[in-house]
């Protein structure tokens, strides 16, 4: 017999309408991820912006709270990329001893902004240097820049990171950011595609392999392309560029200089995407699998190749976020569907793209639009992510394509199977329909779970991601824990409470979720 659990949140439920089932495997089923890294979840950090996340002279308390805050769950920091348009503006001076980049008095090259345009002295790498022990990196240089010194520039950069962040876990190198665009932006001209970037990149790969990677005994296969905002219609996709020949050895070696394949995407870009987007719209989960049909095909084919695919910059809404979509509750219930989906698809990492001034970043890191620092509901959707992925590098997802629920929630309903070292852990369940702070009653759907009989007995503790509504601003909790109150980012224990079910002698358990939240049931402890 089924054992039953309503999640009332902070607000009122009515009675559940319907029942969506989920039958259970013991065993990880077919469409499984591979091991999911516990660094998966990560962030982007574009370089212009890198000292109002770090902080100047004195480090930024926020930033690196809400950081070591994840490494406590997963036990591994988040990977990083320092990265972004400014990649391609930055060349560095060693006289420049600032906490702070500064533009360059006297730029030169083609561009809208000159691809020498903002100077970085040895600080920014001793901002880069304060995360936390261990941090994987990915580094942005410029390729952008082509002067007579191009490659002094570049190779002057890597050697000032390879040697300057010793605290880091430096993990691979980008050159350039979103080159598909390069025409558009005024970086090239001509008849520039693939095999002339292919061309530009091989060269300067081999030049920083030679005179950086090579004497600080790094392999050649340290390198990450494209980096593209998007393949459709270009040469630049993932089998177009193996084609053209950028797998090929790295001189010298025995190898390419492929680490991982890299690209970008946005959910929603403002002045690109051809239609409104409304709160309803960004809470109906299959427009974002929608959306990312196109890289599921990139995955696809970068599969063939034997490389990983990593999404290097992803963001919600570009380039700033939108007011009433990105900074409210939904976001957080969005980035943990998010998170959750591009692991299933053995996406191996995730960096979702930070700015000082964007509604869609995690935190707001430095006052902005006269507002001090503080914590935005998508950080929330991290640490879920985080707790339930756990301190283990034997966690699995599996995504369940085919639940069966009423008209009204289509689009609005997603769950995950967790699997520990091959053994069911835990099921993740989303119910992102709309309710909104002003709903005083708000709906709800049971979700019941059919686990094998071999669980009968075993008690389901229940981690809930709630807040006052959809659109809330502010608010959210995670598992009882809140982020914000505190002021500084450590996390309060706003609740213990602990909502436990029990798995039936049937093998079925049932949870009623709120609409507009998401539950986690994870068998043996909160």
């Amino acid at each position: 017999m089924a054992t039953f659990w309503t999640v009332l949140g902070s607000l009122s439920v009515v009675a559940a309408q319907t029942t969506i089932n989920l039958q259970l495997s013991s065993s990880i089923p077919v469409g499984h991820s591979d091991y999911v890294s516990p660094s998966f979840a990560g962030f982007g950090f574009e370089p212009s912006n890198l000292f109002s996340f770090t902080g100047y002279s004195i480090p930024n308390e926020l930033t690196f709270n809400l950081i070591n805050n994840l490494v406590n769950y997963t036990g591994a920091p988040p990977h990083l990329r320092i990265g972004g348009n400014t990649e391609d503006y930055m060349i560095f001076d060693s006289s420049m001893m600032q906490y702070t980049w500064i533009n360059n008095p006297d730029p030169s090259g083609q561009g809208a902004f000159k691809p020498n345009s903002m100077l970085i002295g040895p600080k920014f790498f001793e901002v880069a240097n304060r995360f936390p022990k261990g941090t994987p990196v990915t580094w942005g240089l410029n390729l952008a820049y082509e002067e007579s010194d191009y490659i002094d520039q570049i190779v002057t950069m890597a050697k000032q990171v390879v040697q300057n962040t010793p605290n880091l876990h430096l993990v691979s190198f980008e050159i350039g950011n979103e080159p598909d665009l390069y025409l558009q932006n005024g970086f090239r001209s001509g008849s520039w595609g693939g095999s002339p970037y292919i061309q530009d990149w091989t060269v300067r790969a081999q030049a920083i392999y030679d005179q950086v990677l090579k004497p600080a005994g790094i392999g050649a296969n340290f390198f990450e392309p494209a980096c593209t905002a998007s393949t459709i219609g270009t040469s630049f996709q993932v089998h177009d560029l193996t084609q053209l020949g950028i797998t090929q050895q790295a001189n010298g070696t025995d190898t390419s200089f492929l680490a991982s394949w890299n690209q970008h995407d946005y959910y929603y870009y403002i002045g690109v995407s051809a239609y409104p987007l409304t709160l309803d719209d960004f809470m109906t989960l299959t427009t974002t699998s929608d959306q990312f049909s196109a890289w599921v095909t990139q995955i696809q084919q970068a599969e063939v190749t034997g490389y990983p695919y990593a999404l290097r910059e992803m963001g919600v809404v570009g380039p700033i976020g939108l007011e009433g979509i990105t900074n409210t509750f939904g976001a957080a219930l969005w980035t943990l569907n998010f998170l959750l989906y591009s692991a299933s698809l053995n996406i191996t990492s995730v960096q979702l793209h930070q700015t000082d001034n964007s509604n869609a970043s995690a935190w707001q890191p430095i006052n902005v639009y006269n507002r001090d620092p503080f914590v935005r509901p998508a950080y929330y959707g991290y640490a879920a992510f985080d707790q339930v992925l756990g301190p283990s590098c034997e966690t699995q997802v599996a995504q369940y394509t085919n639940i069966q629920y009423p008209t009204n929630y289509a689009g609005k309903i997603a769950a995950y199977s967790i699997y520990q070292a091959g053994k069911l852990q835990s099921v993740v369940m989303l119910n992102t329909q709309i309710a909104n702070v002003s709903e005083s009653t708000k709906g709800s759907v049971q979700f019941t779970m059919k686990w094998p009989t071999s669980f009968a007995g075993q008690t389901l503790h229940l981690g809930t991601l709630t807040g006052a509504g959809t659109d809330a601003t502010s608010g959210t909790t995670w598992n009882g824990i809140s982020y914000e109150q505190s002021g500084n980012g450590t996390p309060t224990q706003v609740s213990n409470t602990d909502q436990t079910v029990q798995i039936g002698s049937d093998g079925s358990a049932t949870v009623t979720i709120r609409d507009s939240q998401a539950v986690i049931a994870n068998l043996g402890a909160k």
